[in-house]
């Protein structure tokens, strides 16, 4: 069973910048494609984006292409989400997800991902 602890979250001005962490324990890490996700009040869960297997691939919404930079670093078995320009729309919680099975080196929008941390609070103010 995997345990995920998301940190980095916080209060920003729009046009600000967070940088969320995900630290992953219980498995091994290097193997399995990462995902970031958010939800906001009232809506659905939705990713945001993904790194498959060794950083060969990355997906991005279409909504964070360009503010938004997914990263792991395998030996801290940690997986990052650079968020730049932060606007009055991205405030959520967001959490990090594992994929459901190992070795996948391509991600996107229907790749299956699960076992969800506590998830870290997003703010911006306009």
């Amino acid at each position: 069973q995997v345990q995920l602890v998301e940190s980095g979250g916080g209060l920003v001005q729009a046009g600000g910048s967070l940088r969320l962490s995900c630290a992953a324990s219980g498995r091994t890490f290097s193997i399995y494609a990462m995902g970031w996700f958010r939800q906001a009040p009232g809506k659905e869960r939705e990713l945001v984006a993904a790194i498959s297997v060794r950083a060969s691939m990355t997906y991005y919404a279409d909504y964070v292409k360009g503010r938004f930079t997914i990263s792991r670093d395998d030996a801290k078995n940690t997986v990052y989400l650079q968020m730049n320009s932060l606007q009055p729309e991205d405030p959520a919680v967001y959490y990090c997800a594992p994929d459901l099975v190992p070795y996948r080196a391509v991600v996107g929008a229907g790749t299956p991902f699960g076992s969800w941390g506590q998830g870290t609070q997003v703010t911006v103010s306009s």
